[in-house]
């Protein structure tokens, strides 16, 4: 068994930041964080990172209590940054109780990071509806069964009732989980963090203003 020093050896010894890294200039960065996300997201996609669209969500429940996962962004607009989840779940009780969320997107063959903060305003029903049917017909029919995170006795009862519920959605295909809820996060600040092999990082940071967006720079 690899004991406590071996790891800590083998985790220094994990090389950073070894590809050609791509420059950064804050000083031609757009007006907007949509619009430098959107660069940023297409050059990821460009150089091969795989699901560019991931990105970790950070909530805490009614007593400050933190949750991180990743999930998928859905959609991007001066509206804010889309995910989506059912109410039911983990994260949809603690958006309930605190709706204000953390994204955090992380491209490492770029070294790039992009951190959204702000509070989580609910979609209409109407999109929340179509965000659930564009789903694949397997990724409803667990939704459907509103039990993520519960306890599970054993992978046959969840095949079974994953089984029984996609049979339903075939019969049912404009089925919607009550629940299920498209997320907007409101972006109070937007920074993004071009990272540099001798640690001289660069940081933008965007903060709403009356007239748009203020833009400055932070220390590595």
């Amino acid at each position: 068994m690899t004991g406590a020093a071996d790891l800590r050896r083998a985790l220094r010894g994990i090389e950073v930041f070894a590809n050609e890294l791509p420059g950064f200039d804050p000083s031609k960065a757009p007006d907007t964080p949509v619009e430098l996300f959107t660069e940023w997201l297409l050059e990821a996609l460009s150089a091969g990172v795989r699901e560019p669209h991931a990105m970790t969500l950070a909530t805490a429940d009614a007593n400050g209590d933190p949750a991180a996962r990743v999930l998928i962004l859905k959609d991007v607009s001066p509206e804010g940054w889309q995910f989506a989840s059912d109410t039911g779940s983990p994260k949809g009780r603690d958006l309930a109780a605190r709706p204000y969320a953390a994204l955090t997107f992380y491209w490492a063959p770029l070294a790039r990071q992009v951190r959204v903060r702000g509070p989580v305003v609910r979609q209409s029903p109407e999109l929340c509806a179509a965000d659930f049917l564009a789903r694949g017909a397997g990724a409803r029919a667990e939704t459907l069964l509103g039990r993520q995170s519960q306890p599970l006795a054993d992978l046959a009862e969840r095949d079974a009732q994953v089984e029984a519920s996609l049979t339903r959605v075939e019969s049912e295909p404009d089925l919607v989980a009550p629940g299920w809820t498209l997320y907007s996060v409101r972006p109070e600040s937007v920074e993004f963090w071009q990272g540099d092999k001798e640690r001289r990082h660069t940081r933008l940071i965007y903060v709403p203003s009356r007239d748009g967006w203020t833009k400055h720079m932070l220390w590595p």
